[in-house]
């Protein structure tokens, strides 16, 4: 692909899903990434369904087939001494590496950025950061957002906390350790210095994202808790169950908004209900006006809301499932779905690289690598021969 970071080679050391998403995003914006797998089993995620069968009839895993997207896939065991040095080698060509090892691993293999060029940019994703007490414990998305607090929020009060519906922890980590990696570059090369090393945890990426719940425990001492889909500063606020079976948003707290909804409900008298007159009143009757605004939705089909609702500008949106992604008109329109060539099943709809560039055409990631597919072509670019090749893919070293 290209992009503003065209010509920047990034290694993905990464499994499963934080540094791959990260070296991904990068990939995005036109950076080559080659990721680094281990011959035989490659990537975890080439392993988690759901599956499709690939030409050979094998399971072939449409998981894999969206994380994998984008990169050369290029096979190396850095746990041996070989691969150790052809990763150096490959490395001394390289802008960014990025990896999620638990820490110290890369030190015992002799490929922590102190074994390699300075100029490099080193992202290092870990569940509890590169130093601290908890630092040596292993950890996936669940326990970063139970330990950043993000799974105490989720959810309803008189209920376990819930996770968010996807790995939420590793993606955002990935996000903040892709702005973290090209602000690093940006400095390198502005600056003409050296790279940088990026110690980003899967915790720290839910801790950011807390709002005020800190600070209103530092000052107040106000421990916040799970409030649903509601909030108590807000309503009417809520996802509001329709005739049809599904769920529409609306967001309505403000006193415009809130006006504005009465007009699409046909029930301007709310306005002048002392209840319901000012933001504040309205909170502390949270319950009532959100429970009217829900006998409202559910003797309508979710369309006619949105369409009574966008009409008098209120803001709303139906939660919505992946077929209805599909058939969404203004996400065809923005090109928010691409086919992306698989070479394992072919043609495969999938999410579109985000964010754009206002006047570039919205372009097709390459499809996810077969497992070393680029071996030969990666290492013999960097001065490997075909005869050191053939003996170190003899020795499973590649």
């Amino acid at each position: 692909m290209t992009g503003p970071l065209e010509g920047l080679r990034v290694l993905d050391l990464g499994t499963r899903i934080a540094a791959p998403f990260c070296a991904g995003l990068l990939g995005e914006q036109g950076a080559e990434v080659i990721k680094i797998e281990q011959p035989g089993t490659g990537d975890f995620m080439r392993e988690i369904g759901p599956f499709v069968p690939d030409a050979d009839g094998a399971d072939y895993s449409l998981f894999w087939a969206v994380e994998g997207r984008g990169r050369k896939s290029v096979t190396i065991d850095l746990r041996r001494p070989e691969g150790q040095d052809v990763f150096r080698r490959l490395a001394a060509t390289a802008d960014v590496v990025v990896e999620n090892f638990r820490p110290g691993t890369l030190e015992q293999w002799h490929i922590a950025p102190g074994d390699l060029d300075d100029r490099l940019v080193v992202v290092r994703i870990s569940s509890f950061g590169q130093d601290g007490p908890n630092s040596h414990r292993p950890g996936l998305d669940r326990v970063g957002i139970g330990f950043g607090g993000l799974l105490h929020l989720t959810g309803y009060p008189d209920q376990p906390p819930v996770r968010v519906g996807v790995t939420i922890s590793d993606y955002l980590t990935g996000v903040f350790s892709a702005h973290a990696a090209v602000a690093a570059l940006y400095a390198r090369d502005a600056r003409g210095g050296s790279g940088a090393v990026i110690d980003a945890s899967l915790y720290g990426a839910a801790l950011r994202i807390l709002e005020w719940t800190l600070p209103a425990y530092g000052k107040l001492g106000i421990v916040r808790n799970r409030q649903g889909n509601r909030l108590d500063n807000s309503a009417p606020l809520d996802n509001y169950p329709t005739a049809d079976g599904k769920y529409v948003c609306i967001v309505a707290g403000s006193d415009a908004n809130f006006s504005r909804l009465c007009k699409a409900m046909e029930r301007s008298d709310l306005v002048s209900e002392p209840r319901f007159a000012r933001l504040a009143d309205r909170a502390e009757h949270g319950d009532e006006i959100n429970g009217i605004v829900a006998d409202w939705t559910s003797t309508l089909p979710a369309a006619e809301i949105e369409e009574r609702c966008v009409a008098n500008d209120v803001p709303v949106a139906t939660a919505y499932t992946a077929a209805d992604i599909f058939a969404d008109a203004h996400i065809a329109a923005r090109g928010d779905l691409v086919t992306v060539d698989d070479p394992s099943v072919g043609p495969l709809q999938q999410q579109a690289p985000y964010p754009r560039t206002v006047g570039e055409p919205v372009v097709a990631p390459t499809g996810a690598p077969r497992l070393g597919e680029h071996t030969r072509e990666v290492l013999g670019s960097i001065g490997v021969s075909d005869d050191e090749l053939d003996a170190l893919s003899a020795e499973g070293v590649v």
